[in-house]
């Protein structure tokens, strides 16, 4: 009897979620996404103390711009939000 062999996927070819477009959603299930991006552990805005409304501004612009992206995981079932490949 023969069996056949697979090697796992390589990482690049995962899906990396799908992604979210920003205007799709209501403006309050957007800034309660982007609230809870802001205030997870680890997120990082420099040296300066910015207030939780200015947080949220500087990544509402950066959806709107098209310098961040929205995306979910299925597997994790996880919301995140990453910059794009623009400039």
């Amino acid at each position: 009897m023969s069996r056949s062999v697979t090697t796992p996927p390589d990482e690049s070819d995962r899906p990396t979620g799908l992604e979210i477009p920003h205007d799709s959603l209501a403006p309050e299930t957007l800034r309660a996404v982007v609230e809870e991006f802001v205030t997870r552990e680890g997120t990082d805005y420099g040296r300066a103390e910015h207030s939780l409304d200015e947080k949220v501004e500087q990544v509402l612009r950066q959806l709107r711009r098209g310098e961040a992206r929205i995306s979910f995981d299925s597997e994790t079932g996880t919301i995140g939000i990453t910059p794009t490949d623009r400039r």
